[in-house]
């Protein structure tokens, strides 16, 4: 099986750390990039035509570009609008979730407290069946429970 390529936009570099080390945890073949905002994000999704990434972790509080604002961006982009993007932020908030939902996220993950729990997550995300979540796609499946 080919790598699975995760591109992971997150301003706080322990979070960054954390899901690294969590992700290399889980032995799943994946390839991990990192960016540190909506906008760096952006400039590599555009120029990355070749291999762009299979699913894409997005924080929502960053400075530069926010997560909402390069959501839109990705979801208005032609070549990227079909992308898979996991909305994961430490807000819980109904509004934020409700937002993510309608600008077109795929599903939405409350950072977890704990390493275990981040592990758990990312597992359950990368190994979901895709064709058939997007094909069953409805509010209920958007926020992931773990």
């Amino acid at each position: 099986m080919d790598k699975l390529r995760i591109l992971l936009v997150d301003d706080d570099e322990d979070d960054r750390q954390f899901f690294a080390d969590a992700l290399e945890g889980i032995e799943l073949n994946t390839e991990l990039r990192q960016l540190e905002n909506g906008k760096s994000c952006m400039e590599y999704l555009i120029q990355e035509t070749e291999n762009p990434p299979d699913l894409v972790f997005l924080d929502l509080n960053m400075p530069i570009m926010n997560g909402f604002e390069c959501l839109e961006a990705i979801r208005r982009t032609p070549h990227l609008k079909d992308i898979l993007v996991a909305i994961y932020s430490t807000s819980s908030a109904e509004r934020d979730i409700e937002e993510t939902f309608e600008k077109g996220a795929n599903i939405y993950i409350k950072k977890p407290s704990s390493f275990s729990e981040l592990k758990k997550s990312l597992k359950q995300v990368v190994k979901i069946n895709w064709a058939y979540h997007l094909n069953d796609f409805k509010k209920e499946n958007f926020l992931l429970k773990i």
